[in-house]
């Protein structure tokens, strides 16, 4: 196997000083070199195949180049892409990411927020905000760069990457209104997730101003079982009869499908339902589902962006980036029944 290839190669086959190397590979430093020069440095590096030692540049910076990214569940379908988002971003940069999953436990990310800080990550991706995050608040009073990436955590003056979550869900209800529905449901996720909040907000305010009766049930987990379960709840017991139901997240609008087909009811034709994300597969389901469109990626590569220029300049500043959302009609979603069946 040949040796690697190391910047005094490259310099040499370029004609520069290895310093000069250094800073043309070095995003934080490539201005300072003539582009010319930065542009012959780089095509010798990629025919050496020179890939910069991100150790020795943490030696040299008081980095370790690395990324803490604390999410709450893998197996939740939105979360694989805001990470890959995260990657796209930081690897370009010689940043890795350090990615654990904590099952929803409080007690499982202290654990696993200590291991990254022993670790010495330069700064945490948090995708576990919830009110009263103690981790988020402790990292901050420590003085730990970080963002939060999906929901924020109220109170803790971190920088926050977010889906427009209430505009998402205005127009699911307009949506419906303009089919004819004028009595929905909308299960919500946990009331202490902030896109829990907006959302169910977003829906009281949006049925208000549509003149709709809307009734807004609580799911205590964003997941399919307790989708079906609230579902089973509002049919067989609440007197709240809907002919749609508005989702806090796609799992649970799995939930309500199950729970629906259970009831021997139809979708659309006898409940419309839609859900909240456009995870992988949502248009697969049978039916199709409508579903509020999410840029999940788009939510990881800015929050590593961010992140990155707090580590740069030293600073922490409270920010709330919103990202545009976008209704995806399928065919989860049709008129008002005249009569429903189970009136």
């Amino acid at each position: 196997m040949s040796p690697r290839a190391t910047i005094a190669d490259v310099a040499r086959l370029a004609g520069v000083h290895p310093g000069t190397v250094s800073r043309a590979l070095n995003r934080k430093t490539e201005g300072q070199v003539n582009a010319e020069t930065a542009s012959r440095v780089r095509a010798v590096a990629k025919q050496l195949g020179y890939v910069p030692n991100s150790i020795a540049r943490g030696l040299r910076t008081s980095s370790s180049m690395t990324i803490g990214v604390i999410i709450p569940d893998l197996t939740n379908p939105i979360f694989p892409p805001i990470v890959r988002g995260i990657d796209s971003h930081l690897a370009p940069r010689g940043y890795s990411a350090f990615v654990v999953n904590t099952d929803g436990s409080d007690a499982t990310e202290r654990l696993l927020f200590e291991s990254l800080v022993q670790r010495q990550v330069d700064g945490f991706i948090f995708a576990t905000g919830h009110s009263g995050h103690s981790i988020a608040g402790e990292a901050y009073e420590r003085g730990i760069r970080a963002v939060m990436v999906n929901r924020d955590s109220r109170g803790v003056p971190y920088p926050a990457v977010v889906g427009d979550d209430a505009q998402g869900i205005r127009e699911s209800v307009e949506h419906l209104g303009r089919l004819g529905h004028r009595r929905i449901a909308h299960i919500a996720g946990p009331p202490t997730f902030s896109t829990s909040q907006v959302r169910a907000e977003a829906f009281v305010a949006a049925c208000a101003d549509l003149g709709i009766r809307g009734e807004v049930f609580r799911a205590p987990a964003y997941s399919v079982e307790a989708g079906q379960s609230v579902m089973d709840s509002v049919l067989d017991g609440s007197g709240f009869r809907p002919t749609a139901v508005v989702a806090g997240n796609d799992l649970l609008a799995l939930g309500v499908y199950h729970s629906l087909r259970l009831h021997g009811l139809s979708i659309p034709e006898d409940v419309s339902v839609v859900g909240f994300n456009d995870m992988p597969f949502a248009g697969d389901f049978q039916p199709p589902m409508t579903t509020v469109r999410t840029p999940h990626f788009d939510l990881g590569v800015e929050s590593a962006r961010l992140l990155l220029n707090q580590i740069e300049s030293s600073a922490l500043t409270a920010l709330r980036v919103m990202l545009p959302v976008e209704l995806i009609v399928r065919a989860s979603t049709g008129p008002a029944p005249e009569n429903p069946s189970f009136d």
